[in-house]
């Protein structure tokens, strides 16, 4: 198979996986099990007859776009190595992409080339309510068509494995397991070194999860709270967790763009609160930026279409970055009456990050609203600019963040799915639990932040 140069689109994926039908019918079988809220279908490709299922998920946030890919590598493996159908008695089950509409909205950069500031200007991610993942009233309260339709394959098929493929924009790979997995660090590790992804070691999503191993982290029953510590603390259900009432495991698995080999520095830290103290400045100085600049542009988004999907997650990350900012801050009383966890290097590089990521997002989606009005009614288009430049340029300068090829990135997802497989069966046929069924207090799981 030739090597991937670029991510595929939502019509690429849905027609590269047709062609895979047309290649092995009697091996792999496309589906529409569900339609988006545009009307896009929701394909799921199957490869394989055996009564044991998996489940994998591609594109469960609009802007990442390599798990599809992954699922297309994943399709040509199964359908290429019967040890991972007939000799384990298993059917991969592979949605393409739960959120196409989100995907068709990062096509301004999804083919390239590859820059953190084109990512950037044309980055798209919804509000978190309108992430098909996220469960914030319960699986039986859920309204998005693209989730309705998740919960209902997981119910199907009950998997004893589920697969939610997702992308760390800049920083390195991790997983995250409802259930432990021995063994699965060390095939990371192995897998990352082979291909020079950098782990993830302090994770900024799993800051106080507990850690199964390097870069693997076990997802915790959430803390109730209002919405704004829900969105911070992640404390909302997940459908990583729904099927657990069947016996699943779920493996989210994260693979990185943008590389910064300093995510994988377990070193104590030189000075730990003075960069806790740089980073929530910076944060706290541009959300301000910020606001300045959505209350100029506010009056002049009336007529712009698609302006509600964008600022849906803009007023999301303006409303949770001061929280996010008095939380990291040793100086600051969050009134969580918590305190932060020990921390090593690659947590603080996890949070410089995490602060940049917030305010370049929400840059780029203001660039975008701008640049649709159809001129810069506000004059803000040049403060914008700056916002952006002054993120990629700490991203590319002061992180060293660099670009990891598509290729790299679809097979280190391939590789951890792969290990995951093997080692979620030999648990499955070792009868291990994996739960009690129905919802009781650990069914929960945290919404997925990053």
């Amino acid at each position: 198979m030739p090597p991937l140069l670029r991510y595929p689109t939502v019509d690429e994926l849905g027609a590269r996986a047709a062609a895979l039908v047309a290649r092995y019918p009697r091996h792999a079988r496309l589906r529409r099990v569900g339609t988006s809220r545009a009307g896009s279908p929701l394909l799921l490709l199957s490869v394989g007859h055996g009564s044991r299922q998996v489940l994998v998920v591609g594109g469960p946030h609009a802007n990442e776009p390599v798990g599809g890919a992954t699922a297309l590598r994943l399709a040509e493996r199964a359908v290429a190595d019967p040890r991972l159908t007939e000799g384990a008695d298993a059917t991969w089950n592979l949605l393409l992409c739960v959120d196409p509409d989100g995907l068709r909205r990062n096509e301004g950069w999804l083919t390239g080339p590859y820059t953190l500031g084109r990512y950037a200007r044309n980055f798209f991610r919804p509000g978190f309510l309108e992430q098909p993942e996220w469960l914030p009233d319960g699986p039986d309260r859920a309204t998005l068509p693209e989730t309705r339709t998740l919960l209902a394959l997981q119910d199907e098929l009950r998997p004893f494995l589920q697969c939610s493929l997702h992308g760390v924009d800049v920083g390195g790979g991790f997983v995250e397991l409802t259930h432990e997995l021995p063994g699965l660090a060390q095939r990371i590790s192995h897998t990352a070194a082979r291909l020079g992804i950098p782990r993830e070691l302090g994770a900024y999503d799993t800051l106080y999860w507990p850690d199964l191993g390097p870069a693997v982290y076990r997802i915790p029953p959430p803390r109730r709270g209002d919405l704004t510590a829900a969105i911070t603390e992640a404390a909302v259900d997940s459908t990583w967790c729904h099927p657990r009432r069947h016996g699943t495991v779920t493996a989210v698995v994260e693979a990185p763009m943008w590389g910064v080999a300093a995510v994988a520095d377990d070193s104590p830290p030189v000075d730990r609160d003075g960069v806790l103290r740089t980073v929530s400045r910076t944060l706290r100085h541009d959300t301000r930026r910020l606001r300045r600049v959505l209350a100029r542009l506010r009056p002049h988004l009336a007529a712009v279409p698609e302006a509600a999907h964008l600022l849906a997650p803009v007023d999301d990350y303006l409303l949770v970055c001061p929280r996010l900012a008095d939380e990291w801050d040793p100086d600051t009383d969050d009134r969580t009456d918590r305190s932060l966890p020990p921390m090593n290097t690659s947590h603080l590089v996890a949070l410089r990050l995490a602060g940049r990521r917030l305010s370049l997002r929400t840059a780029g989606l203001l660039h975008q609203l701008v640049t649709r009005t159809g001129g810069d009614p506000a004059g803000v288009l040049a403060e914008l600019d700056r916002l952006v430049d002054e993120g990629c340029a700490d991203y590319r300068d002061g992180c060293g963040a660099h670009w990891i090829p598509v290729g790299r990135q679809v097979e280190y997802q391939t590789r951890v799915v792969l290990a995951a497989f093997e080692l979620a069966g030999r648990r499955a046929a070792a009868g291990a639990r994996s739960g009690e069924p129905g919802r009781g207090s650990e069914a929960a799981v945290p919404m997925h932040r990053d």
